[in-house]
């Protein structure tokens, strides 16, 4: 049966004794949070929140927060991250979208989310009431086509979108990771990424599905310093990221002449454009044996759907690392305007079918609906998915992702996307890292921005430039360069573009001063 929490309970069956999850010196074995969760979801059955049912889980990284998930999942409901890290006022605009949830919080975290639109209930305050409940499971019956969980992305209009993923997706992923490396008992994984990223709702599972122990850390917001000091001290062996989160945890290391992050069997990664530069050096270290998995997916269908190994990446024969080949029961299609398949090598819009297709955004009839939708592939009707990614599949059959087809900005009528100038950047000797936004001119005009990360002491606008030049066509040359000491991250591990753009209005504000 395709349901997530049935591979938990046979691993509980096997291994009762085997720890489940770790966090802040505290652990739980598989026999224990298999108690534990049971009991909760008789409670949600019993408030009437079971199957079909929606439950908003707003709770820092810990025990009890696992036990919500699989407790939500074993009653047949579909369990919605609301992250405690988020502004309040982003959270009440996530709870205006599922006011027939009931929202799971703690005493740190309720006060985020007391709402009218919606009950809330304290995890603690309901302890003495859960232990009272039987430690069987409610034996719903959850099949794979149930929502397992629904996570909330910007989408184009930058207005949240809830989408939600079916169980047979879910565990479609699961077990395509597990099979294809050879995931077991042993694999034990930290969580460095936010809650309500796509990304860590499979970086939470994995371990529970394979058997083996899931490491939290207790901080509501990823501390570099705590999650090398626990790769360090724990037997870890996987780690699911964002590419600029594995570059804080690589620079970590690299500072210290640590071993930790190079001993890993693997980091699964990928949600935003590679610079590979940024990781060349520790990747290429002497008795570096762990396996960088650069990976493509988004959140409306179960998050990875290709994967590539980096060891078979050269960097001098392809210009952009590629995202590697479909996931079990996924396929890749890139097709143009007209919704028609191109040929190898030919770029197009990236679109996803297969088992991996979520059920679509909850409780919305706007046009980004549109982007599930159904066409004929090989003489047969197949639904999919339009990504809005643009890309070609080459000749060896390897994804390769350019970037975004609603990122390209048009600067004087030509149409330029930011993610190649700063491919360019980051190659420049001198320049750690960089990232390029668009801001406006007094007269409206669109000009191009770069913030730029020096290696070493402050790069000259009069330096940059001309090397730049050299690779780029002057219309892709950023007009201001500023630099930085180190790029700003969203909650999620991802470039914060939003506060790039603000630090540039403050600072031209005050003094226009450049690079």
């Amino acid at each position: 049966m395709p349901v997530v929490h049935k591979q938990f309970e046979a691993h509980t069956e096997a291994t009762p004794d085997a720890v489940a999850v770790f966090c802040g010196g505290h652990r739980v074995t598989y026999a224990e949070l298999n108690a534990k969760a049971n009991q909760f979801a008789r409670f949600l059955v019993g408030r009437g929140h079971g199957r079909g049912a929606k439950v908003g889980v707003c709770l820092d990284y810990s025990i009890d927060m696992v036990v919500a998930i699989l407790g939500t999942l074993k009653a047949g409901s579909a369990y919605v991250p609301l992250d405690p890290s988020y502004p309040a006022a982003r959270l009440e605009l996530l709870l205006r979208q599922i006011p027939d949830a009931l929202v799971v919080a703690s005493r740190a975290t309720v006060g985020l989310v007391e709402s009218e639109a919606v009950e809330v209930i304290s995890f603690e305050q309901l302890s003495d009431h859960l232990a009272d409940l039987p430690v069987t499971g409610p034996e719903v019956p959850v099949t794979g086509d149930d929502v397992c969980y629904a996570v909330f992305t910007s989408g184009s209009t930058g207005t949240p979108k809830l989408t939600g993923v079916r169980h047979e997706g879910w565990f479609n992923l699961l077990n395509w990771l597990m099979r294809e490396y050879r995931l077991h008992r042993g694999s034990n994984n930290l969580v460095v990424s936010a809650f309500g990223f796509d990304l860590s709702q499979r970086s939470l599972m994995m371990p529970l599905f394979c058997g083996a122990t899931q490491y939290l850390m207790a901080s509501r917001n990823f501390d570099v310093a705590m999650a090398y000091r626990m790769l360090t001290q724990h037997e870890i062996r996987t780690v699911h990221c964002a590419s600029s989160t594995l570059y804080l945890l690589v620079d970590w290391e690299t500072a210290r002449g640590g071993e930790a992050l190079t001993r890993l069997d693997y980091v699964l990664f990928g949600g935003e454009p590679l610079k590979f530069e940024r990781i060349l050096g520790w990747a290429r270290r002497e008795g570096n044996t762990c396996t960088l998995l650069h990976q493509y997916g988004v959140a409306e269908c179960t998050d990875v759907a290709t994967s590539y190994d980096l060891a078979d990446y050269r960097s001098d024969e392809h210009d952009i690392a590629p995202v590697g080949r479909p996931a079990y029961n996924t396929e890749i299609h890139i097709l143009d305007e007209r919704m028609r398949a191109v040929g190898a090598g030919e770029c197009g819009e990236i679109c996803i079918s297969g088992t991996s297709v979520g059920v679509g955004y909850l409780n919305d009839t706007g046009p980004e609906s549109e982007r599930f939708t159904t066409v004929v592939v090989d003489g047969a009707p197949r639904r999919l998915y339009r990504t809005g990614d643009r890309g070609y599949v080459s000749q060896a059959g390897e994804l390769v992702v350019l970037g975004r087809m609603d990122a390209q900005v048009k600067v004087r009528g030509m149409r330029i996307d930011p993610t190649d100038i700063e491919r360019a950047l980051g190659r420049l000797a001198g320049v750690r890292e960089a990232a390029v936004v668009t801001s406006h001119t007094d007269s409206g005009e669109s000009e191009l921005v770069a913030f730029v990360v020096p290696a070493g002491d402050d790069l000259a606008e009069n330096d940059v430039r001309p090397r730049l030049l050299e690779t780029l066509p002057r219309n892709m040359v950023p007009a201001r360069f500023i630099n930085i000491p180190r790029i700003p991250l969203s909650p999620h591990g991802k470039v914060d573009r939003a506060a790039l753009v603000d630090a540039f209005r403050n600072q031209y504000t005050r003094s226009g001063t450049t690079a």
